[in-house]
Parts: structure tokens; sequence; C-alpha cells
């Protein structure tokens, strides 16, 4: 097993979700809202693990099933802890395995929810939270794939790993390409949905 490689692309990916946290934080901030700090301190944290894993790239860098199982597995956990430090640092959601629980849900896009009143969350939070499931809805993984500037031939066992269903295939030959396709006609549908 390639574990240097695995590091490199979880560290990749978690650098990836710093830059998505920019979007609440920004909500946040045009709000002057309280939750500025949370958002900040996670997004440095989450900024700063990702460039300890991915700080150099493995010279080996072949990826195959089991790293992309297995780098699937790791980027579930660790993007939905780190998803779930604004609820906790704010102190919206003071206990980690509720915040835990609501990022899941969120990246998940299964709509459960500890909170028994959503609304009263703070635009920032709020803002994330719904974003959560936004990014979800076409799987994270796909996601980050779709935004990296490059990604290694190994990326299709990733692709396989995060889509649900019997089959994954790709609509054209390189795999990030199909990603932005994809996530070119989410963006679109949201868009309409958003105009309607």
């Amino acid at each position: 097993m390639n574990h240097r490689i695995i590091a490199y692309t979880v560290g990749r990916i978690i650098r990836m979700e710093a830059i998505l946290l920019l979007l609440p934080l920004l909500v946040a901030i045009l709000y002057r809202e309280a939750t500025v700090p949370a958002f900040l301190y996670t997004i440095g944290g989450t900024a700063i693990l990702g460039t300890v894993l991915a700080w150099r790239k493995p010279k080996n860098d072949a990826l195959y099933a089991k790293e992309g199982l297995l780098i699937v597995a790791m980027s579930w956990i660790v993007l939905s802890l780190l998803g779930a430090m604004p609820f906790y640092l704010s102190g919206e959601i003071p206990n980690i395995i509720d915040a835990f629980f609501e990022t899941v849900s969120g990246f998940t896009t299964t709509g459960a929810s500890i909170l028994t009143n959503v609304e009263t969350m703070s635009r920032g939070l709020l803002f994330w939270r719904s974003f959560t499931h936004w990014i979800g809805g076409m799987g994270v993984l796909v996601f980050v794939l779709a935004l990296m500037p490059r990604f290694d031939v190994g990326a299709i066992h990733i692709f396989r790993a995060e889509i649900p269903g019997p089959t994954a295939d790709k609509i054209v030959s390189k795999l990030q390409v199909t990603a932005r396709i994809l996530y070119g006609i989410y963006i679109a549908i949201t868009v309409a949905e958003i105009a309607i």
C-alpha cells in the first residue's frame, strides 16, 4: 500500500475544504457575526493540516483501488470532523458529536438534524449547513475532484469509491472533465431553482 500517496491526496482534499469554508466565513463577516473566529480557526487549522499532509508529492504516485477506498474513507471522516468545527467552536452546537452528526448529515444529504429550530442559527453557520447539503448533493469527493487543478491517473478509484450504485463510469475520457460537466449541470439546475 502506498501510504505516501494516501496522505498526499487526503491533504489536498483537506485543503479544498479550507477553501470551501471561505464562503460561509464571508457570510459571517458580511453580517458581522460572532462566529467569524470559529470559521477563521477552522480554516487555519484545516489549511495547516492539509498542507502538512500534502507537503511533498510522492515519487511513486500509483493509486490503486485499495488506496482509493482508504482515501475515500479517511476523507469522509476528516472532512466531517473539520466541517463540524465551526458549529462546535462557535458554541451553537456545543457537543462535538452533535456537530459531527450535523456535518455528516449535510455531506450525505440525509437532511437529518439534531437542531429543533434550524432558523435560529447564525447566518454564517446556517449557510455552512446548507452548503454542506449542496456539496454532498453529487458527492463530496466528486466536488473536490472537479475543483482540483490537476489530479493523477488513479483518481478513477476515488470516483468509483464515492459514487453509489452498481457502476460509476466516466462520461468523457478525463475524470476531471466528467466531474466538471456534472457540476456544470448541477450548478445550472441550482441557478434555475433560485431563479424560479
